[in-house]
């Protein structure tokens, strides 16, 4: 069993910005009450001081319409060689702000909006975080699993979890 360690404010956000800093992409899903939901892959840009967390979108994409239609998403993040992992329920919402939009440009996104930061179809999606829990471990990989073979010897669980609620 595990060490549950519930995070809130500046810990909070220090926990979520770490977990997706580490883990780059998300799953962003929408449409949260039809079956099945809708859900494809996000490359995080930045995870601000408030705890918002931002994507760039095409305007003309499905899933700014979605998030129109319904601003309710959840995000999941998975970092498997270092066994963290977030799930993130959220109210999204459409920016247009071009000064953001230049500050978090980076060059990689030209692949997607070909005419750079000023392309006439860029937009952001901001994510603030209503709810949300993490799982990590307490151990690098190596100590996982001497611990996993120890477990496995012994019968015995070795607890290297630790999870809990972020509530900013």
């Amino acid at each position: 069993m595990g060490t549950t360690k519930d995070l809130t404010s500046t810990k909070g956000i220090e926990k979520l910005r770490e977990i997706a800093n580490d883990a780059k992409i998300c799953h962003l899903a929408t449409g949260l009450d039809k079956r099945p939901i809708s859900a494809r892959p996000m490359s995080t840009l930045e995870v601000d001081d408030s705890g918002a967390i931002w994507f760039f979108s095409s305007i003309s994409s499905g899933k700014n319409d979605e998030i129109e239609a319904d601003p309710d998403v959840q995000l999941f993040y998975a970092q498997n060689s270092k066994s963290e992992y977030l799930s993130v329920f959220g109210h999204a919402e459409i920016v247009h702000d071009r000064q953001k939009i230049e500050a978090l440009w980076t060059p990689i996104a030209k692949v997607w909006f070909t005419e750079g930061k000023n392309d006439p179809d860029i937009s952001l999606i901001k994510v603030t975080p209503v709810d949300a829990h993490y799982w990590d471990t307490k151990s690098n990989k190596a100590v996982q699993l001497i611990k996993m073979f120890a477990g496995a010897i012994t019968g015995k669980t070795m607890d290297d979890g630790v999870e809990g609620d972020i509530r900013l």
